[in-house]
């Protein structure tokens, strides 16, 4: 939420698999002044770049909530960042530039050509993206500022009434119940608003809804125990599955192994990546903060198709996360500090971001495509093939595989 800022000298005016995320910044000016007034390592795309931020600040809520779910997605949290990026200025634009690794000059064209290739027609049926700036009736936008936007990430602008702040939160939340197709029917209250002061809310939603490529039967799904977070043990409903999976090893740095399950969606262009620590007693949190997306790309090479069978269980998650102290952790402050923030190319009036949250659910079933015929005849193993059980903490990973982008993370500590 932007917050209006003013300054002494200046006249002023401002079923299946699914998964649904969204992200609000909020801006407004200084309460002070409005008083005094009133009387990660280089990657290699653009996708990874933002996914690295996102996946930092994963990891910093993780450690905040070791025995909780933890849901996430990075390119929101990216995109959010990036379309406050147009409007800023100096040092708060500095850290933005430095936190996203993109390049200090001409990033837009390569985040337009990002956002395009994600909202592609081929993933029209699995991922929805929106985006949208909701502005205080008669706040003076910048023109490139709204226009950049609107060409690099299709975002819509919308008047709002920000005195009148149960109305304005309706207004917001009932875009999002639609960008996220009733997944998250609230994401703002009445009382995060100013109503003398608010000026802006820039909001990000995604929808994602991905048909596994072979499908779980629903008849094979039985009640089995997940060892949970919190040390107690816990019935859940458990998929089972035998298939041909990318499946493999990975170590971090201080030796400790870990499994990786690759399971596809319908396209091939982005699939889900489990983590499972290999050993039983070795706790989910020693494993999160050595995943990076560089790590992710060096997944690809360790991953070994195998016929297995996969025990994973059905799922659904929830959080609702303040983006703030994670991102001034690592080194986004400016913004959120009324008297640094500058948003200069944004409007002619001073504001900083007051909020920054993100929510994000997922809900994991059996559903998917038909499993193909060659598929069907694979199967029919004539020995008993290995097992991957998920029945302890894990972690997954969504990734679009021709961008590297992270759309999503998660911990899941119980089911």
């Amino acid at each position: 939420m932007l917050y209006y800022r003013p300054e002494p000298s200046s006249n002023n005016q401002f079923g299946p698999f699914t998964y649904s995320y969204c992200g609000v910044l909020v801006t407004q000016l200084p309460r002070h002044l409005w008083e005094v007034f009133s009387q990660a390592p280089v990657t290699t795309t653009y996708g990874e770049r933002g996914s690295d931020l996102g996946l930092q600040v994963f990891q910093h809520l993780a450690r905040s909530r070791p025995q909780e779910n933890v849901v996430l997605s990075p390119y929101g949290v990216a995109t959010i960042l990036g379309l406050l990026l147009q409007g800023a200025h100096g040092e708060t634009r500095k850290q933005l530039i430095t936190a996203l690794r993109y390049k200090k000059n001409g990033p837009y064209k390569m985040l337009r050509k990002l956002h395009n290739t994600l909202t592609a027609r081929s993933n029209h049926n699995i991922v929805t993206i929106a985006n949208a700036v909701f502005s205080q009736q008669g706040f003076p936008m910048e023109e490139a500022f709204v226009l950049s936007n609107k060409a690099n990430f299709q975002c819509e602008s919308h008047n709002l009434d920000f005195s009148d702040t149960d109305a304005a939160a309706d207004s917001v939340n009932s875009w999002v119940k639609n960008q996220t197709n009733g997944r998250i029917p609230t994401l703002v209250k009445a009382e995060m608003f100013n109503g003398a002061l608010t000026r802006l809310v820039a909001v990000n939603a995604i929808f994602f809804k991905g048909l596994w490529k072979s499908r779980f039967q629903p008849q094979n799904t039985k009640p089995r125990t997940f060892n949970g977070g919190d040390g107690k043990a816990y019935k859940v409903p458990m998929m089972s599955q035998l298939s041909l999976f990318n499946v493999g090893i990975a170590s971090t740095p201080q030796g400790l192994n870990y499994k990786l399950i690759e399971l596809p969606y319908h396209g091939n262009t982005i699939s889900m990546l489990i983590v499972l620590p290999m050993e039983e007693d070795t706790p989910l949190c020693d494993i999160i903060p050595h995943i990076s997306t560089a790590t992710v790309q060096g997944w690809t090479k360790l991953l070994h198709q195998r016929k297995v069978r996969l025990l994973f269980p059905k799922f659904t998650a929830e959080a609702e996360v303040d983006l703030r102290a994670s991102l001034s952790a690592l080194g986004v402050k400016d913004l959120f500090d009324e008297g640094k923030a500058d948003f200069r190319h944004l409007s002619s009036e001073p504001v900083y971001v007051s909020k920054a949250l993100q929510k994000a659910k997922i809900e994991v079933n059996e559903s998917g495509t038909k499993a193909a015929a060659a598929t069907a005849a694979i199967l029919l193993a004539r020995s008993s093939p290995p097992s991957v059980i998920v029945d302890r903490p894990f972690l997954f990973l969504v990734r679009h595989h021709p961008t590297g982008t992270i759309l999503f993370v998660g911990q899941v500590n119980q089911p």
